[in-house]
């Protein structure tokens, strides 16, 4: 009797051995082929306007403050392309020095996206600035261009103190994905033009001064704990990037993000009454007295950065890193004072967040955290930000018990056959599953099936997965999956995305999606969805024809688990399936 999987959610494929007899291949022909459109794709409601516009503002630029939190911008209809800007924004209009210009041309990227064309700016200014921005945009080039520019002439001198980069990342693939992005950028030497390492995983501090490290939360806090070094880096670091902001600041790395805001803020405030010659008692303060000492680190870090407070317990937003704790810090008086007094300080370091789904309904939210500790951080929404991709061919299928394994097969094979608007000669899906189990069945069916794939779920080491994308980058195929692969990694020509079994959410679906139709080419999607499924699709589909943002779907999980469990109680064929 084959095993069960434990988990059966949507379309979980639990009783494939024990219902059905693995299906046979059928040939390509006998599928219906669906092309995508090789001419540009019409716009959804809002954008359905013959509107052309000369410059990038399909992006929504707007400043938040303590007053208002509305956007100084209305969002408008995109140019006719929707991922590059217009001819005449090049990276010099945008102040990229030149060297840098040529290093990003032979990197094949000859001119900015619209993201980038509006967010660098900014950056080049100095501005704590949030990118959020659909997958595929260029968010990441997006950062790190303008950075690696200042960090060319604020490191030309080797033997001043080093600026340093600071990017976190959720997973160390995604920071290896960062570190061999910053080292693609070349001079004609083929040298890189920055000094890039990772932290995390198996890969421990560098020992060579660098310009960018990159890092999870965990991994730069296990540094940072050594007393002796810490002080010394959070003083070089001059720029902060969180890349996939929302998934850092919300769940399990709430806790350790917020932490590490905390001490940067509180090197900055030291170096800020560093550069003041008087205290308000009128007492000058010498070198001594300014450098950070442990303790005050540890306060720091204990006030406000508690690792042991579970997530329902703390809200960020109600976190003001800029408040000092002052009770049992053994310190003078007149230090004391101005800490309290002190909630304003000069800057020293720039703030740069970045995510592809940025919800901000609520306080709780990535997006209501950000607005509540960074209120005056320049804002820069990308034309799709949880909208549609007008470039992506959509398919929805509902399925059951008995149609969902020749449902899934057939959408596979279906792929194999090219589009004719993809000029690459290499074919890749990716099929999402829920859980590791759901993988392992997917991957056993199109195995009978005679389609061999490649899998990827947290199971599998971190070596082996970083090999599995290596081997999909360069040779196509079918990759089965789980949504540690949605977020953040880059695979050119993903022509189709399969999800055999629905997301439990909307900002999933969004990840999942956002892997195909990138960097302006176009792409498909087939959705197969089960009964208890069709609440959150039906929201999804209804966003879409209404051309309106899927933000309205973020909050429903839980009314949709609530939902289930009353019909169970009812006797409904639902109660076989597990809650989404």
């Amino acid at each position: 009797m084959p095993a069960r999987l434990p988990h059966p959610s949507g379309v979980i494929l639990s009783r494939f051995l024990a219902t059905k007899p693995p299906p046979h291949l059928l040939p390509i022909s006998s599928f219906p082929f669906y092309p995508l459109a090789s001419s540009s794709p019409s716009l959804p409601f809002p954008f359905r306007s013959p509107t052309s516009l000369t410059k990038f503002t399909c992006l929504l630029l707007g400043s938040h403050n303590r007053r208002s939190h509305s956007s100084a911008a209305a969002r408008v209809p995109p140019p006719h392309d929707t991922f590059l800007a217009e001819e005449g924004v090049s990276w010099a209009s945008l102040g990229v020095s030149p060297g840098l210009s040529d290093a990003l041309s032979l990197a094949s990227l000859p001119r900015p996206s619209l993201v980038q064309a509006a967010g660098i700016p900014s950056i080049f200014d100095g501005k704590d600035v949030v990118v959020a921005a659909e997958t595929g945009s260029g968010k990441t080039h997006c950062y790190l261009v303008p950075l690696i520019d200042r960090l060319r002439i604020e490191n030309a001198d080797e033997a001043s103190a080093p600026s340093v980069l600071l990017v976190l990342c959720p997973n160390v693939l995604l920071c290896d994905q960062v570190v061999r992005m910053a080292k693609t950028l070349a001079g004609d030497d083929g040298e890189s033009l920055v000094r890039a390492a990772m932290v995390g995983g198996r890969q421990g501090w560098p020992a060579k001064r660098q310009d960018i490290i990159v890092s999870t939360p965990a991994a730069l806090l296990n540094f940072v704990g050594d007393r002796k070094h810490s002080a010394e880096f959070l003083r070089q670091v001059k720029y902060v990037v969180l890349d996939e902001a929302d998934m850092l600041l919300c769940g399990s790395f709430q806790n350790q993000v917020i932490r590490i805001i905390n001490m940067l803020r509180y090197d900055e405030k030291l170096l800020s009454w560093s550069q003041t010659s008087e205290i308000d008692n009128g007492h000058t303060v010498n070198d001594a007295q300014m450098s950070p000492e442990p303790s005050d680190l540890e306060e720091e870090e204990d006030g406000l950065g508690d690792d042991s407070v579970s997530d329902e317990e703390s809200d960020p937003a109600d976190l003001d890193p800029s408040d000092m704790k002052d009770d049992g810090i053994a310190e003078s008086a007149q230090r004391r004072d101005w800490r309290r007094a002190r909630r304003t300080y000069k800057r020293s370091k720039q703030y740069i967040f970045v995510a592809a789904t940025l919800p901000s309904n609520g306080k709780r939210t990535a997006g209501g955290v950000l607005k509540r500790l960074f209120p005056e951080a320049m804002w820069v929404s990308g034309c799709y930000l949880h909208y549609h991709n007008p470039r992506l061919e959509q398919k929805w299928v509902e399925v059951n018990i008995d149609t969902q394994i020749d449902e899934l097969i057939k959408a596979v094979s279906q792929e194999m056959k090219p589009y004719p608007s993809d000029d690459s000669s290499i074919r890749r899906t990716i099929v999402f599953a829920n859980t590791v189990e759901a993988v392992n069945a997917v991957a056993n069916i199109l195995g009978r099936a005679g389609i061999d794939c490649f899998l990827y779920h947290k199971d599998i080491s971190l070596e082996e997965r970083s090999e599995t994308i290596i081997n999909f980058r360069e040779q196509g195929g079918v990759l089965v999956c789980t949504d540690a692969a949605a977020r953040g990694l880059d695979i050119p020509n993903v022509s189709h995305v399969i999800q055999a079994d629905f997301p439990t959410s909307a900002v999933d679906f969004l990840h999942r999606v956002g892997r195909t139709a990138r960097a302006g080419r176009f792409g498909a999607i087939t959705s197969l969805y089960t009964e208890s499924n069709r609440d959150l699709v039906d929201a999804v589909r209804e966003a879409g024809k209404l051309g309106k943002p899927l933000e309205s779907a973020f909050s429903r999980k839980r009314s949709f688990r609530n939902k289930l469990k009353k019909r169970r109680g009812l006797g409904s064929p639902a109660a076989e399936v597990s809650p989404v």
